[in-house]
């Protein structure tokens, strides 16, 4: 019997998902990639595939698991299955430069950024970019992972050269212009089957670190979804989101085989929008969704269902 088969690595962060499929009533089964094997003279079973592989996989000590899953979905491929969020997808979703670049050829802004490999090219990089704020990341993210705000570049110097230097797990280490909101908040926007569901308004008031799983609560003590977060921190919201970015964002992900995604962008205050992060495994917070009545897991199982009908 076909199923939707979902490729994964972190059990808090499907839970949601398979509760749905149950409600439903659709046919699913779960391969965790954190370890494994890939017969690649073997056939794949009937049935859809959607890739849930995480950026931050490493941070839970799954450290080759979006390496194992790009074989995988390789594999799948070459048969001919149906990948939701396949390859393309996988690739974006580990690693900022390819986002960026993508995204500034699909003619969406980002904020001014260069990537650096060692600890004095960040600095030089810092000097570079000409900013007297600016941001570190890491290129493998995902959950706020290496984003600091630094005011000069003796303070970033200071940082790199201390114990408290956190390395990417792929060496290389984004250092961006700091957008400076007229208010403290950003703004993502979600989209299922390519399509634009509903947009999320985050309040960044007490950092960078903005996941909206559940589960963050159970992973990291330091997310801002945490027990002692007013909910409000994430809201839904139904108006003032530009219809023209929306469309500029439909098109980037038909462009990049994207499916499933959360799109975040922020503006300046000179109402410039700038676009910073794409993640292809993309969450919903709970509270927020009960409030608006709508419910992103849910659409998503629809959408799941649907292809595999199709």
């Amino acid at each position: 019997m076909s199923k939707i088969y979902v490729l994964h690595e972190n059990d808090e962060w499907t839970r949601h998902l398979t509760k749905r499929f149950e409600e439903l009533g659709l046919p699913y089964e779960l391969w965790h990639l954190d370890k494994g094997t890939v017969d690649l003279t073997s056939v794949p079973p009937e049935g859809i595939f959607y890739n849930r592989m995480s950026a931050s996989s490493h941070t839970r000590g799954h450290r080759y698991a979006p390496e194992l899953a790009g074989a995988v979905i390789d594999w799948l491929e070459s048969h001919g299955r149906k990948v939701i969020n396949g390859s393309n997808a996988l690739q974006l979703e580990i690693s900022k430069v390819k986002q960026y670049t993508a995204l500034e050829h699909g003619g969406i802004h980002t904020p001014k950024t260069i990537a650096a490999s060692g600890q004095q090219h960040i600095v030089e990089a810092a000097r570079k970019i000409g900013k007297s704020s600016f941001i570190t990341k890491h290129n493998r993210a995902g959950k706020g992972l290496g984003v600091q705000l630094f005011n000069s570049v003796e303070a970033l110097n200071q940082y790199v050269e201390s114990d408290e230097f956190e390395a990417p797990v792929d060496g290389i280490t984004l250092i961006q212009e700091y957008i400076q909101a007229p208010e403290p908040f950003i703004t993502r926007a979600e989209f299922i089957g390519g399509k634009f569901l509903y947009a999320v308004r985050v309040d960044t008031s007490d950092g960078f670190e903005l996941c909206p799983a559940e589960a963050c609560r159970i992973d990291d003590a330091n997310c801002p979804t945490g027990e002692s977060e007013s909910p409000a921190m994430f809201e839904v919201v139904k108006e003032g989101i530009d219809s023209e970015q929306i469309k500029k964002y439909e098109a980037f992900l038909k462009t990049n085989k994207i499916d499933v995604a959360g799109i975040e962008f922020i503006s300046n205050e000179e109402g410039n929008v700038f676009t910073y992060d794409v993640n292809t495994n993309t969450n919903y917070n709970s509270e927020a969704e009960d409030k608006a009545g709508q419910y992103g897991m849910l659409e998503l199982a629809k959408y799941l269902g649907n292809e595999l009908k199709n």
